[in-house]
């Protein structure tokens, strides 16, 4: 039987919301996605099938079609996050191939990336507003997490001895997840964040998505310099790479070596080795 033939919605959003929760369902255990990209992926597809307004059997490519024509001469990778999850639905879960096999992903031409200097980080840094906006800054610009996994970190993840973080977030087959470090300065930040939290929730940092986008954006304003936290993982990369750190151990840092590479040579990743690499190169943002 078809894996996806109960997933229609002749009752209306509660049976829409059911689809949906299988598709996520699907995501997780079947595509083996991290949650973050399981909970995105479900998001769009509620977006499409509210655009389309029929029960997915009866989605057709011209359906498809219609949906990312606006999108057809925007950003690629706009246009790549579109598709993906309709790919997954209608190709994977549905066995609806025809639906979406026309459609092909765009080559993402690459740009030079503009890494800001410490000067500037420093302006901007400045002009941030609140004790959990400047937690943030330090800890992304010195530990070179991706955006999730820094949001979805839990208080328990947190070594304060060795100043080590055990992200836990990212078990899915595209990205990966090792051991991080932050320094001094983020530490200090973190602390006095964590001294204004008046509630007993596990999660490191609570903030709002709509919080979070403003912390960059007046900062940005009220500095004239632009950052976010993919600028500030390419400025570590950077910087540990001008200290002298050699490119396994910013890729270890940073989430990019394979699980397997991990385990085969396990003593070179070693959190402990890893922490003795990190406290030799000293990355510093603000002084």
């Amino acid at each position: 039987m078809n894996p996806g033939a109960r997933l229609h919605r002749p009752g209306g959003q509660g049976d829409l919301e059911g689809s949906l929760s299988a598709f996520f369902d699907f995501c997780r255990v079947d595509l083996s996605l991290a949650e973050s990209t399981a909970k995105g992926y479900k998001r769009k597809m509620r977006q499409f099938l509210h655009a389309v307004s029929k029960p997915p059997e009866n989605v057709t490519a011209e359906d498809v079609r219609n949906y990312l024509k606006p999108l057809a001469d925007g950003n690629a990778n706009s246009y790549g996050n579109a598709l993906k999850p309709l790919k997954a639905f209608f190709r994977d879960l549905m066995k609806m191939p025809e639906a979406v096999e026309s459609f092909k992903f765009r080559k993402i031409a690459l740009a030079p990336v503009i890494i800001p200097s410490k000067e500037q980080l420093q302006k901007f840094f400045e002009a941030l507003r609140t004790p959990i906006a400047r937690a943030l800054f330090l800890t992304y610009a010195s530990s070179g997490l991706r955006k999730m996994e820094l949001l979805s970190l839990k208080k328990e993840d947190i070594n304060w001895e060795n100043r080590m973080i055990v992200p836990k977030n990212h078990s899915g087959d595209t990205k990966k997840s090792w051991v991080a470090f932050f320094n001094e300065e983020a530490e200090l930040a973190l602390k006095q964040y964590l001294a204004t939290r008046k509630d007993d929730s596990p999660k490191l940092f609570r903030i709002s998505p709509h919080s979070f986008i403003d912390v960059w954006k007046y900062a940005a304003q009220d500095s004239s310099v632009t950052v976010t936290p993919q600028v500030l993982r390419e400025w570590f990369c950077d910087e540990m790479g001008r200290l002298g750190v050699p490119d396994r151990y910013v890729d270890a840092f940073c989430g990019r070596v394979p699980n397997s590479v991990l385990a085969k040579r396990y003593s070179d990743f070693a959190p402990e080795k890893l922490k003795e690499i990190y406290e030799n190169a000293k990355p510093k943002i603000l002084n």
